[in-house]
């Protein structure tokens, strides 16, 4: 009967609360890495919007150079999702105009001004 209890003692193994609290653990690691991807996914779209918006912005900004006039519209191709708003203002300057130009992508907005003389 020694020898029974001696083989029961020596077995070796996980109680169920052992697997419990590892399976909990890994659980809250495993939702911390995916909140963590969606963020900082999220901030590369919002970096890349901001991007394409701002090279958008400029090049209507070398364009209004050249003829300046106030426009409202989408652009075309990749970009056909990206609307853009220019304005053309008198300055307290004579002979000075002020050339805005407004770039929207979703909830990202984009505003770039330039003075040009004329």
């Amino acid at each position: 009967m020694n020898n029974t209890f001696r083989v029961f003692k020596e077995k070796r193994g996980f109680t169920l609360l052992e697997v419990l609290v590892s399976i909990a653990i890994v659980g809250a690691l495993l939702v911390t890495v995916i909140y963590t991807t969606n963020y900082h996914l999220g901030l590369a779209e919002k970096s890349k919007s901001i991007t394409i918006a701002t090279f958008l912005a400029k090049g209507m900004i070398l364009e209004m150079e050249k003829k300046p006039e106030s426009l409202k519209g989408f652009f075309t191709g990749q970009y056909k999702d990206y609307s853009y708003e220019t304005d053309v203002k008198d300055s307290r300057y004579p002979g000075i105009m002020e050339v805005i130009v407004v770039v929207k992508h979703g909830k990202e907005e984009v505003r770039l001004s330039e003075y040009i003389y004329r």
